[in-house]
């Protein structure tokens, strides 16, 4: 509350309280809130309806959120893990990734050699090594250096509400759909018959060996790269 003298139509000098206007920070803070209660509300009677067909969808539907949540307060991107070291010289997002996929191949690891030893078929897409590849990572990195960020990071700003964020999912959408339209061109284009397993061309051991010493040296460089230029601001 504020006292404001103004002069009243008589010419008499009195006093009234004025209420401060909110300021945007407090409008922007409400608006949120109430945005956050209607998502949360969806979020919970999106997993109720889930309920009607089976668990497994209830944990994708929660494992979704969860990382979700994690890329959002985490503010990771892939975009940033390959263009930090280039612009500011920053590694630790690309010290992030090196991790997470370090991480991630225990987990596909121990789910893959369970199938095999079991007579199973090998779980997961092993895709070959071709030109197809360059080109296609070639592309999509002038992609997302210019959108502001991969698939990943677009889905998070437009949670964070970055209007153009939705624009970028739109031509995602758009390239990825003429990508499957196209793909039996690019397959007997460019492809090679046969992806390259390297448990089969090494042997379990050597093949997480030889994954692990790569990521390692990544992460030394990287971590070498990211104190140099640290050191040299």
């Amino acid at each position: 509350m504020a006292e404001t003298r103004i002069i009243n139509e008589k010419g008499q000098d009195v006093k009234e309280t004025v209420k401060p206007k909110a300021t945007v920070a407090q409008k922007k803070k409400t608006s949120q809130f109430t945005y956050g209660i209607i998502l949360f509300a969806f979020m919970i009677g999106a997993g109720v309806y889930l309920t009607n067909y089976s668990s497994k969808h209830i944990i994708i539907w929660g494992l979704g959120i969860f990382a979700g949540f994690v890329l959002q307060r985490a503010n990771f991107g892939f975009t940033a893990a390959l263009r930090d070291p280039a612009m500011i010289g920053s590694t630790v997002l690309l010290k992030a990734v090196i991790i997470a996929i370090a991480v991630a191949t225990v987990g596909f690891a121990y789910l893959q050699y369970s199938a095999v030893s079991q007579g199973l078929p090998l779980p997961g897409k092993v895709s070959p090594v071709g030109f197809h590849v360059a080109i296609g990572g070639f592309v999509f990195g002038i992609g997302m250096v210019l959108a502001g960020g991969c698939a990943s990071g677009s889905l998070t700003k437009i949670g964070d509400g970055f209007l153009t964020s939705i624009v970028v999912l739109i031509f995602f959408i758009v390239g990825s759909l003429l990508g499957v339209r196209n793909y039996d061109w690019w397959e007997s284009t460019f492809m090679p018959e046969k992806g390259i397993f390297l448990p089969d061309v090494f042997g379990w051991i050597p093949a997480l060996l030889l994954q692990f010493g790569m990521l390692l040296l990544a992460y030394l460089v990287a971590n070498w790269y990211g104190n140099k230029n640290s050191r040299g601001l």
